[in-house]
């Protein structure tokens, strides 16, 4: 894990470190909403779009009701973070159904608190402490009793997908020597020449 030192005088307001792994929490304007779970396929969407366009490596990821919380992982020639937020944010709120949203004051200004918590992770500790934090999120906000049973977090889609590579060797090991499930034969494209 890179980083740079600079002495207090030397620190900017925000710290960004070419390739760093930052840990941010960003919240909705209203306390209340829940705009973020119940619309979190077009939250995927705008995420997509955002490493489309600008790579980043997603290490965790929390969403819940009205805030989420993110351990990113930039290129190493890279440290604008907020241009990926940016682009999140509005593409989030632009795709909102219109009954949904605040028409006054643009609609990324009325659904998002303007500024975003941001941490720079320093090395191994504090990326596990980090981790913890998101990952129990759901727990402390009491939406859930264990944080794998959240449905909205990286957590919970890994234990989904590890589940079903388990359930796939154990069906694999019932099968006949030799024998290939279809969807393996049709997906080998040695087969089709």
């Amino acid at each position: 894990m890179s980083r740079s030192l600079t002495t207090s005088s030397q620190m900017p307001s925000r710290h960004k470190v070419p390739g760093g792994t930052y840990f941010f929490t960003l919240r909705l304007r209203d306390p209340h909403a829940t705009l973020l779970v119940d619309h979190v396929d077009i939250l995927r969407s705008a995420v997509s779009l955002a490493r489309k366009r600008w790579a980043f490596e997603i290490d965790t990821a929390m969403i819940l009701p009205n805030r989420m919380h993110m351990i990113w992982h930039l290129p190493d020639q890279d440290a604008d973070y907020a241009k990926r937020w940016r682009l999140i944010k509005s593409a989030f709120s632009r795709n909102l159904p219109d009954s949904v949203t605040p028409q006054s004051g643009g609609r990324a200004n009325a659904i998002w608190q303007r500024r975003f918590w941001e941490h720079l992770i320093q090395d191994e500790g504090d990326l596990a402490l980090h981790r913890h934090l998101a990952i129990t999120a759901p727990i402390s906000a009491g939406l859930a009793k264990r944080a794998g049973d959240w449905p909205f977090s990286s957590l919970y889609r890994r234990n989904r997908s590890q589940s079903a590579q388990r359930a796939a060797r154990s069906d694999r090991d019932h099968l006949k020597p030799g024998f290939r499930p279809v969807s393996e034969v049709i997906l080998d494209t040695a087969d089709l020449h």
